[in-house]
C-alpha cells in the first residue's frame, strides 16, 4: 500500500468521565453553562486551594480498565505534570505519570472480516485543561472545563493503517458507552483523540520521527488526517527532507495536516508526585466488586446474539455498536418470536428513517412493541410484506398500533384463492401477446404478470399464492 512504507501509528484517546462534579472539587461539569460559571478557588488555582479526589472518578477508571483487559494497580500515584499555558490556571496538570491506575490492556474488534488486537500501554487518569479561543490579537479564556475528570487511553504503537485507527478509535468509544463512563460525544470534546504517526522502511528495527496529530474529533477525520500525514511524511523523506518531531492540526475542510509547534526532543514536564495528593489505594475486593457490576459488553453482546437469536455476524455487529440499539431489537426479536425480521426491520427501515431525521434510537417513533406486532401481522399472513411498509410509513405518523392501521386503512391480505385466481385469469386473458411470449420461453415477462395482479389487487393478494396460481396457469 505505501511501497517500501510501513507505517506505525499510535492513539491517545481523552475520555472525559461521566461525573457530576469534577476531579478535585465539587465544581459542577455540566456542558453549556456561562463561560467562568463552573469553576472556584480549586478550578482556578488559586493559592492556597486544595484538591480532594473524587471517588467515583476511581471507580469509573477501574471500570474502564477491565472492560479494557487491563491490570489495575491498587496503588496509584498522582503527579504533577509542569508546563505554562494560558488555559492552565496552575502553572502544572494534574495528571498520573509512572505508576497510572491501569496498564497493559488489549482491545479486540473486526475489521476487513479479520479480528484485529490493539494493546493499551495504560489508561491514567488526569484533569482537564480549560479552553481558549483565539480572536485575531488577544486570546479569551474559559476555565468550566478546567479541573473535568478525564480519563487518558493511550495505545501501543501498533496500528498498521488509518482505517485500522478509526475503527480502533470507534471500538474504545463503544466500550466507554457501554459502560456507561462516559458519553463518547466529540462534537462536545466529551471525546477526543490525538494521533501519533510516523514512518519506517519495511523491515526497519528504528521507529521513524514521530509526529503528533492533535485533538481529532470525528473518527472520519482520525482517517484522513493519518491518511495524509503517512503520505506527507512518505513524500518528505524520499525528496530528501526530514521529518521533525512536532505538533500537527488537522484541517478538515482542506484535507490536510500543518504545525501547530515544533518538539525538537521529547518535553520535560518534570513530572513529580503531588505534594497535595496521597497515593490512590484500594483492595482488591474492591476491584471485584466493580467487576461482577459491569455490564455484558459488545463482543460478548454480538457473540450471543449470534448464537441465541441465529443472525449472522455482520448483523450482530451493526446491532451492538449502541447499547440502546441492542436493546431494542432484543426486545423486537423477543415480542415478535422472529429475530432475523427483528434485525432487518430494526437495521435497515428503522435506521434509515432515524438517520434522515437524524434521531438517534431512544427518539424512534416506532416503539420496540408495535414494530413486533408488524412483523407478526407479516408472519401471520394479515399483511403483505409490500403493505407492511406502507404501514410503517404511517406508523411513522400516527400515534396508532398496526393492527389498527391496516384495519382503517383496509390493508388486510387477500388470502381467498378464488378471488385471487379470478386476478389471475382477468391478467392472463388480458394479456394474449405476453402469455404467448412466456410459452416460448421468455420467462422474465413472469415479473410482468404478478405486477398485474399485484396492482389489480391493490398490492394485497398474497404473492405466495400468486405465484402458486399463476405458474399452474401458465403452463397452458
Amino acid at each position: 500500500m505505501y511501497n517500501d512504507w510501513e507505517p506505525v501509528i499510535g492513539l491517545e484517546i481523552h475520555a472525559q468521565l461521566n461525573t457530576e462534579s469534577k476531579i478535585f472539587s465539587n465544581d459542577s461539569t455540566s456542558f453549556g453553562n456561562g463561560d467562568n460559571q463552573n469553576v472556584s478557588p480549586v478550578s482556578l488555582g488559586m493559592p492556597g486551594a486544595l484538591p480532594v479526589v473524587n471517588k467515583k472518578v476511581i471507580e469509573n477508571s477501574i471500570r474502564t480498565g477491565l472492560a479494557l483487559n487491563c491490570q489495575i494497580r491498587n496503588k496509584s500515584v498522582f503527579s504533577r505534570k509542569n508546563y505554562f499555558y494560558p488555559d492552565l490556571p496552575k502553572g502544572y496538570q494534574i495528571s498520573q505519570f509512572d505508576e497510572p491506575i491501569c496498564e497493559h490492556g488489549f482491545v479486540e474488534f473486526n475489521l476487513d472480516g479479520k479480528t484485529k488486537r490493539i494493546g493499551i500501554t495504560r489508561a491514567h487518569m488526569e484533569e482537564d485543561a480549560g479552553k481558549s479561543t483565539h480572536h485575531g490579537d488577544y486570546t479569551l479564556i474559559n476555565l468550566n472545563r478546567a479541573g473535568v475528570p478525564l480519563l487518558e487511553i493511550v495505545s501501543e504503537p501498533e496500528i498498521k493503517t488509518p482505517a485500522e485507527a478509526a475503527e480502533y478509535a470507534r471500538t474504545v468509544r463503544q466500550i466507554l458507552r457501554f459502560l456507561e463512563v462516559c458519553d463518547g460525544n466529540l462534537e462536545e470534546g466529551s471525546l477526543r483523540c490525538d494521533c501519533n504517526v510516523s514512518v519506517m522502511k519495511k523491515g526497519a528495527k528504528e521507529f521513524g520521527t514521530k509526529v503528533e496529530i492533535k485533538n481529532i474529533n470525528s473518527f472520519r477525520f482520525v482517517e484522513k488526517a493519518i491518511e495524509y500525514e503517512i503520505s506527507r511524511q512518505i513524500e518528505v523523506i524520499e525528496s530528501g527532507g526530514e521529518i521533525f518531531q512536532e505538533t500537527r492540526l488537522f484541517d478538515s475542510t482542506k484535507n490536510k495536516t500543518y504545525a501547530m509547534r515544533k518538539k525538537e526532543q521529547a518535553h520535560d514536564y518534570r513530572y513529580f508526585p503531588d505534594p497535595d495528593l496521597l497515593p490512590v489505594v484500594f483492595k482488591q475486593e474492591w476491584v471485584e466488586e466493580i467487576k461482577k457490576s459491569l455490564p455484558e459488553l459488545p463482543r460478548d453482546m454480538a457473540a450471543r446474539f449470534q448464537s441465541e437469536y441465529n443472525i449472522p455476524e455482520y448483523d450482530a455487529l451493526v446491532l451492538t455498536q449502541e447499547k440502546e440499539l441492542a436493546s431494542f431489537f432484543e426486545d423486537v426479536a423477543k415480542l415478535s418470536k422472529n429475530p432475523k425480521s427483528a434485525s432487518n426491520w430494526v437495521m435497515v427501515e428503522l435506521q434509515r428513517e432515524l438517520n434522515e431525521q437524524k434521531l438517534d434510537i431512544s427518539q424512534s417513533p416506532v416503539s420496540s412493541k408495535r414494530l413486533a406486532k408488524l412483523i407478526e401481522l407479516i408472519d401471520t399472513k394479515v399483511i403483505s410484506g409490500k403493505i407492511a411498509k406502507t404501514v410503517f410509513a404511517l406508523l411513522l405518523k400516527e400515534d396508532k398500533d398496526p393492527d389498527v392501521i391496516v384495519k382503517e386503512q383496509g390493508l388486510v391480505q387477500i388470502t381467498d384463492s378464488g378471488a385471487i385466481e379470478k386476478m389471475v385469469d382477468d391478467v392472463i386473458a388480458a394479456s394474449p401477446n405476453q402469455v404467448e411470449q412466456y410459452r416460448g420461453g421468455k420467462d422474465k415477462l413472469f415479473g410482468y404478470f404478478v405486477g398485474q395482479i399485484m396492482k389489480a389487487s391493490k398490492g394485497q393478494a398474497n404473492p405466495e399464492m400468486i405465484n402458486k396460481l399463476l405458474k399452474e396457469k401458465l403452463k397452458g
